[in-house]
């Protein structure tokens, strides 16, 4: 168990931070192929440009089903001004058609199966075992990786080294919470470039803090 982890995360929980309203939805939404679909879109893409253009995308279809009928143009036009939208409405209908036609429309459980997706890495295979299926999972997304070696709950360059390191070092129960508690200090408060440290209740357990302050 990494040191202090209980600490850190109630302590950022008692900090009442805003959720964006595409963290609430994917909080909530609990259906793996739309977890899967709308975490495309937000791969390289702020939290308020993806969550209305998944609402758009969503008017167009919510199962692979749908998309079958979906016109390529169409789903650009509908999520577009998201980065890479072109080649991301592409991943999104070919992923459809392949679930449509060799998965009985149903999203692979494991990270080994669904990193076969084209436009498919860790970070969004491990978030629809987490937030689409309810499996213990640990997405590493930028924010993720940041903050926990600002803390120093590992010493990691790569994203998917993060991932490992802290499920090496955290029971599987703890895993899931990470990403939205981490998100949300990432977007408000402990920044790329400024880090609030001010605002920031965990300071006193931050190797960031301690050498810069």
């Amino acid at each position: 168990m990494i040191k202090n982890f209980d600490k850190i995360v109630e302590t950022i929980k008692n900090m009442n931070l805003p959720y964006t309203e595409f963290v609430k939805f994917m909080e909530d939404i609990h259906d793996p192929f739309i977890v899967l679909i709308a975490c495309i879109l937000s791969l390289r893409t702020n939290d308020r440009t993806t969550y209305p253009a998944t609402m758009r995308m969503l008017k167009l279809g919510k199962t692979p089903k749908d998309f079958l009928n979906v016109k390529l143009e169409d789903l650009e036009k509908a999520i577009y001004p998201v980065g890479f939208y072109k080649n991301k409405a592409k991943q999104i209908l070919d992923i459809a058609n392949e679930l449509y036609y060799h998965h009985n429309s149903i999203v692979p459980k494991e990270i080994d199966e669904l990193v076969k997706f084209k436009g498919v890495g860790r970070k969004t295979a491990n978030l629809v075992q987490s937030k689409g299926y309810g499996l213990p999972s640990i997405c590493v997304d930028v924010h993720v990786h940041r903050i926990s070696n600002r803390i120093g709950l590992c010493s990691t360059k790569e994203p998917e080294e993060t991932e490992m390191a802290l499920k090496s070092n955290l029971p599987k129960d703890k895993w899931s919470e990470i990403n939205t508690i981490f998100v949300t200090l990432g977007q408000n408060v402990c920044k790329p470039t400024k880090p609030d440290c001010s605002k920031c209740g965990i300071c006193k357990y931050c190797n960031y803090y301690k050498n810069n302050n």
